[in-house]
């Protein structure tokens, strides 16, 4: 079980990759996602965790017209719990709540997450399934499967500053089968979703962390052949790789709760 994962993670990333020649690409502008995260310590390296995050489109990336809140144009708040199996397997799941518009969507989500040494490094791999139930009447819900691996590192820097550098690296698929809106006259992507994040943790004592990070995120869709008035093709059909550079900030406070923060398994703040 611990090889099937990277087997996984190195295909779906072949996959992402799709012939040039058959590709349009389109740059979005920079995202901007700040995120605010309670952690409370439970029983062993247990652990629920509330967050608050907004995305900001700088350009608004083809989301002309949308209403903000407090100045985001998406507002995601999640509950989340995750139980330690052993020393490098763990269960979880999390509830988040998306807005955007004047419209919303649930995307409740359970996960496999395991961790080992590799070398000097620690190596994550996460698998997760997920389904949306979105708020807009008529719009159907769909199910998605996740798979994250990542490299970590943490450097100590005096008895209370750590240092924790991360690379990693996501894909998504659609899961056609579990979903309401199956219509096996849509072509998709085999890959719908890659993201490339670094990062670099900075924790401030037993209680604070933040981390500032940078993602490199790419949507995978089919385009419609684009015509003019005359009925021309201008633009053939084709594969579209839709890129939004993403800047983030995680500031999250953990409510120790009587446990001992140096006995704790802490995962990095990108849930």
């Amino acid at each position: 079980m611990n090889r099937l994962l990277p087997l996984a993670f190195v295909a779906a990333a072949l996959l992402a990759l799709p012939a040039a020649a058959q590709t349009r690409r389109t740059v979005f502008g920079v995202q901007l996602w700040p995120e605010a995260q309670a952690e409370v310590a439970l029983d062993g390296s247990d652990y629920l965790l509330i967050s608050a995050r907004g995305q900001q489109n700088t350009d608004n990336n083809g989301y002309a017209g949308t209403n903000r809140f407090l100045g985001f144009d998406q507002r995601r708040l999640s509950v989340g719990y995750e139980h330690f199996l052993s020393e490098h397997w763990s269960l979880g799941a999390t509830l988040p709540y998306i807005g955007f518009g004047k419209t919303y969507a649930l995307l409740p989500e359970v996960l496999l997450r395991h961790r080992s040494p590799v070398g000097p490094l620690t190596f994550g791999q996460r698998l997760s399934l997920e389904h949306l139930f979105p708020g807009q009447t008529g719009a159907k819900g769909a199910t998605y499967a996740r798979l994250r691996a990542d490299l970590e590192k943490a450097f100590a820097l005096g008895s209370a500053v750590a240092l924790r550098p991360r690379l990693s690296y996501e894909a998504a698929t659609h899961l056609r089968a579990f979903s309401a809106d199956d219509n096996p006259d849509v072509d998709e992507r085999t890959i719908q979703f890659t993201s490339l994040r670094a990062e670099v943790g900075v924790r401030l004592g037993p209680k604070f962390d933040f981390t500032p990070w940078f993602a490199y995120q790419t949507q995978y869709s089919f385009g419609l052949a684009q015509t003019d008035a005359l009925g021309n093709v201008t633009i053939p059909a084709g594969r579209v790789n839709s890129v939004a550079p993403v800047l983030g900030l995680d500031l999250r406070y953990t409510f120790l709760n009587g446990k001992d923060a140096a006995a704790r398994r802490q995962l990095p703040t990108q849930h």
